[in-house]
């Protein structure tokens, strides 16, 4: 059984690879990986060495499993390739859907939309990114289907990890610098309280700030009144993982401000490269460290606080995190986060939900 592969954001570069470095891009990259030879949907086919891409329309259902990162769709993929399969409504052969959902179910969507995505997660198998989107799914199916559909509906989660073989040495900056942890500018990243807080650390303790934008936010009316701060560096997405890496090896650390996050693979690999994290205390944050990690706020005021120690004694607030985690802070982000759980979790939903 082949796997086909959905994801709307898909950008395919000219040598005909999947291009771009959003949380998208590099989900579908790591998918490609873990189910060597699969296809991708795309409206235009294209055949290259390494990736073909195929038409829904175009797709044999008796050949395939649908990995669906675009839930909400999956009810449309049903019927098309139901349509395509020549078989009457009912009948065998099925097509084999299974919904990926690695983005926060969303508190405020138009109500269709939130109902098509609760019908789906109740009508297909669904794979999560964490416990937290899980969790997120299975009270949106409870609330939102009949009793009977949320009584059959089927839900999977591992913390989808990262590749622990990417972290660098870490390397010394004369000047600390502190990461914008998000490559969007949008209002539930909160960047203007991320930028009040730092506001008042470097009054204490020199600083550089570093942005990797999106392009869309890159370009945007709030990134040209940031850039206008000496203090901060702003620039596009990294071109490589490596320099992704490099990058985060001189990091010192990062202020999270985001209200919503599904997993938050950006904190995690921050995290397990050595950048010591400040965060809010919301449930998102504490799933992704030890109970008892110490740099958790509960307004700006502390957030200043432990931002300006982070910069002046960050060897210090390492150890702390180390004692949070028992021992060894990195031991224990990569028992908790490394993408070989993921792997081994969603190959083995594949089988147990369509036998492949």
């Amino acid at each position: 059984m082949r796997i086909a592969i959905k994801y709307e954001g898909l950008d395919i570069s000219p040598s005909g690879r999947v291009a771009g470095h959003e949380a998208g891009d590099t989900l579908v990259r790591r998918l490609l990986r873990i189910f060597p030879g699969s296809t991708m949907i795309a409206p235009v086919p294209r055949h290259s060495e390494d990736l073909d891409v195929v038409p829904l329309e175009m797709l044999d259902p008796t050949e395939l499993v649908v990995i669906n990162m675009d839930a909400a769709d999956s009810p449309h993929i049903w019927q098309v390739l139901s349509r395509g399969s020549g078989s009457a409504p009912g009948a065998a052969p099925q097509p084999q859907i299974m919904n990926f959902v690695w983005r926060p179910v969303p508190s405020s969507a138009p109500r269709v939309h939130t109902a098509t995505l609760a019908l789906s997660c109740a009508l297909f198998p669904t794979f999560a990114d964490s416990q937290r989107t899980a969790n997120e799914v299975r009270e949106l199916v409870a609330k939102w289907t009949a009793q009977h559909l949320y009584q059959n509906s089927r839900l999977s989660w591992v913390n989808l990890g990262f590749r622990l073989d990417h972290i660098q040495p870490r390397t010394y900056s004369e000047v600390p610098i502190v990461l914008y942890p998000s490559i969007y500018l949008t209002r539930g990243k909160h960047p203007e309280e991320f930028f009040r807080v730092l506001e008042q650390v470097r009054r204490a303790v020199p600083l550089k700030v570093e942005m990797r934008l999106q392009e869309d936010s890159l370009v945007s009316e709030a990134a040209m009144n940031i850039s206008q701060k000496d203090w901060v560096w702003m620039g596009p997405l990294t071109a490589t993982r490596q320099s992704y890496w490099e990058a985060l090896a001189r990091t010192t650390a990062f202020l999270a401000t985001a209200e919503e996050v599904s997993y938050g693979l950006l904190y995690v690999e921050a995290l397990g490269a050595g950048v010591i994290g400040v965060m809010p205390d919301r449930e998102w944050a504490r799933a992704l460290v030890p109970p008892s990690y110490p740099f958790i706020y509960r307004d700006l005021t502390e957030a200043t606080t432990m931002l300006t120690r982070a910069l002046r004694e960050p060897e210090a607030c390492r150890r702390q995190m180390d004692e949070a985690a028992g021992g060894s802070f990195s031991s224990w982000i990569a028992d908790h986060h490394s993408d070989d759980a993921f792997d081994k979790a969603i190959v083995s939903c594949v089988n147990k939900w369509f036998g492949r």
